[in-house]
């Protein structure tokens, strides 16, 4: 599939500039195993990239000016790199030109080139196209012109070029799509940017997404609100604490102690995120020692946690974890992503994967009358040059 991908891309890109591009990147999307909205707050994260990808297909124009085209939306633009880098209309557009002005603010030399991209991440699935968007163009620019900036900048410039755009996400997201290892889940402190590798070996169980294919209006604003709450808890917490620095050096009696001085809201989001940082530690000790049971287990805490003091799930993904939370063969479940839409992360017992998908299609439809979209992912590498 991916395959077919990089063909078509590289094939369009031949017909539209009538050369061959220099530069073939694949960009993964990511999931993230546990460890949610956590990584704004300090915490830990256990991501993976997978073998959903974007394709972006460069070379160099020897102008001042850089086309891109996006062949899924038969679309295009044009930036002359010489002029000021501001927000449009177009919002797909803002986030190259986050990455072109993350390199102009870097004081990174380049001049003008055409891109080509695709993608078969589904978006709006929580699956980070975004992330892979920017850390794939910003790749692509760097091995273009030799940049020469190291895969942690470009993650790095990567976020602030999100930012740039209005999402004030955390870095799991460009970490993960840069950093990815076949067969591997990426544990990252998101306090020190210090990582380490752990085998993703599920053992009986497949990697399933199911998406809700439905995507709310509140993931924008409600995800910039949580982050303010949980600033406001946290300032909270070490007026009180000398010894607490961030999340990480909290524990439930800390916040317990400080329920009375804090917002409701605010304290269920502080609440949650410590729970959360603790979870993480246990799946990576479950993942090590094969206890694949018990990361399950955990999963299923963090969407309730996710749904009821994060407050960051909807009725749709709610209705996807309770009803495979009744199946024998659903060892875990949880919303993956902001929230208010998008996917669940499952583990399924091998071989009873169809029946699975196709008893939950059936429930979704009848109750929402919405046709339930389905994944198999598997863990693939980070963000990578592909030999023409």
């Amino acid at each position: 599939m991916n395959d077919i991908l990089i063909q078509n891309t590289v094939a369009f890109f031949k017909e539209k500039f009538d050369t061959k591009p220099t530069k073939t990147v694949i960009s993964p999307g990511r999931i993230n195993i546990i460890g949610e909205h956590i990584d704004y707050n300090d915490g830990f994260v256990l991501p993976a990239a997978i073998d959903k990808i974007i394709c972006f297909a460069l070379e160099k124009n020897y102008t001042n000016t850089a086309k891109i085209i996006a062949i899924d939306l038969d679309d295009e633009f044009e930036i002359n790199l010489e002029d000021t880098v501001q927000l449009e209309d177009k919002t797909w557009t803002n986030y190259f030109r986050g990455v072109i002005n993350q390199l102009k603010q870097n004081g990174y030399v380049f001049e003008g080139f055409n891109c080509v991209f695709s993608s078969n991440i589904p978006d709006g699935s929580g699956l980070s196209s975004s992330a892979a968007l920017e850390c794939g163009f910003l790749f692509g620019i760097n091995e273009l012109f030799n940049l020469k900036i190291k895969p942690i900048e470009i993650a790095l410039m990567g976020q602030k070029a999100e930012h740039w755009v209005g999402i004030n996400c955390g870095i799991m997201d460009q970490f993960s799509s840069v950093m990815g290892l076949k067969d591997k889940v990426l544990k990252i402190d998101c306090r020190t940017l210090e990582f380490e590798y752990h085998d993703a070996n599920f053992c009986d169980y497949s990697l399933v997404l199911f998406d809700s294919n439905v995507k709310h209006s509140l993931v924008t604003s409600a995800y910039n609100q949580r982050r303010a709450q949980c600033e406001e808890g946290i300032s909270i917490l070490k007026t009180n604490f000398s010894e607490i620095k961030s999340f990480r050096d909290c524990s439930e009696s800390h916040l317990l102690s400080l329920k009375n001085k804090m917002n409701h809201d605010v304290y269920k989001r502080c609440s949650y995120v410590v729970k959360e940082i603790s979870r993480v530690i246990k799946a990576c000790k479950a993942l090590d020692n094969g206890q694949i049971e018990e990361l399950g287990r955990l999963m299923f805490e963090t969407h309730e946690g996710l749904s009821i003091e994060y407050e960051v799930s909807c009725k749709e993904l709610d209705f996807l974890v309770d009803n495979v939370k009744k199946e024998n063969a659903v060892i875990g479940s949880r919303l993956m992503g902001g929230g208010f839409g998008g996917c669940t992360i499952n583990l399924i017992k091998k071989g009873e994967e169809e029946v699975i998908k196709s008893k939950l299609s059936k429930l979704y439809m009848e109750a929402f009358g919405i046709e339930l979209k389905i994944y198999d992912v598997k863990i693939n590498n980070g963000t990578t040059l592909y030999n023409n």
